[in-house]
């Protein structure tokens, strides 16, 4: 009688296990395709951005994105309290309009090449700032793993044959807005991590988005309730003469590089650590560097394809070893 209880018991061990394993490989496929979707994000940036300014473009995208994921949140009611919903506050402001602006301004400022190789340091950083403030443990061969995608993702950038016609050069400014740009990224990340242990991934999708769009709104139309204290001419953002490339750029860059990537961000990352996760992050800069190349006219030489190789290498090696999370903290 024993024997079989044992042998039930074990049974149940094995699909808890199991099932356990099935939800973490969904996770780290959320967070790949986040970041696969993630990497067309600059490329439909930059459409838009040969007809408007960097503010508007960014409103715009928030506001397409805010269409997208309003379903999401009528269906998904908060119930945080007053502290929480400070956090989500907090979270909204680094993850959107500081985040958003200060990288495109940045981008306005650099080459792709630099922002791109600067963005794929990112797994690192999160790693390194997901020990330290989150707790989250990763053994050597983790970090030789995440180091290993970071230089992939540089192998990637720098492995193409760049055009040399143009006058666009890298600056100290644009570099250095990037560089905080990835710093107000990690704060979005670990404060929404902290959300994602008592919250549902759709509920902090949704109202962070929200919230951040609410706060572009605020920055792009306060300086026109100023006017009559500043008399300095200001501009709306456009709603006339603009393509419909252009639109559909936004909307694109809006609905899945913004409202699908973040709920299959923090979906994903409410299943895995987020030292793990950030490895995925090193996608951005690789199909982004692939894009741009391929708009330009240049080719991948064998260093970007070694490149693609190292992310590929430390993504399976991440995805497949153990120190997963315990299926406790796992809320559904």
């Amino acid at each position: 009688m024993r024997r079989s209880q044992s042998g039930r018991e074990g049974a149940d061990f094995r699909a808890s296990a199991a099932a356990a394993r099935r939800v973490n490989l969904l996770g780290y496929g959320a967070c790949a395709l986040a970041g696969t979707l993630w990497g067309t994000g600059f490329y439909w940036g930059r459409l838009a951005l040969d007809e408007m300014s960097v503010e508007h473009m960014v409103l715009y995208r928030f506001l397409f994105a805010s269409l997208g994921i309003l379903p999401v949140a009528l269906v998904n009611h908060p119930r945080m309290k007053n502290r929480e919903w400070r956090l989500l506050l907090l979270a909204a402001a680094f993850g959107v309009p500081i985040q958003f602006l200060l990288q495109f301004h940045g981008l306005t400022l650099t080459t792709v090449s630099h922002a791109a190789l600067m963005v794929g340091a990112m797994p690192v950083l999160l790693a390194a700032a997901a020990a330290m403030f989150a707790g989250e443990r990763l053994d050597v061969a983790g970090w030789l793993a995440l180091c290993a995608s970071t230089v992939g993702a540089g192998m990637v950038v720098l492995g193409g044959s760049h055009a040399t016609t143009g006058n666009e050069t890298p600056t100290t400014r644009g570099d250095l807005l990037v560089i905080l740009s990835l710093i107000t990224s990690l704060v979005w990340v670990l404060l929404s991590k902290k959300l994602l242990e008592t919250h549902r991934a759709p509920v902090v999708s949704a109202y962070t988005i929200l919230s951040g769009t609410m706060m572009l709104l605020a920055i792009d139309f306060a300086p026109v309730l100023l006017t009559p204290f500043t008399h300095r001419p200001v501009s709306l953002p456009p709603v006339t003469g603009i393509s419909v490339r252009a639109w559909v750029a936004l909307a694109v860059s809006g609905v899945l590089c913004t409202a699908t990537t973040t709920l299959l961000w923090n979906w994903g990352l409410h299943h895995v650590p987020a030292s793990r996760a950030g490895v995925f992050l090193n996608i951005e800069p690789a199909l982004g560097s692939i894009l741009g190349v391929e708009l330009l006219g240049e080719r991948l030489g064998p260093y970007a394809w070694l490149g693609g190789a190292l992310i590929i290498g430390a993504a399976v090696v991440l995805t497949s070893r153990g120190n997963e999370p315990e299926p406790g903290v796992i809320l559904e």
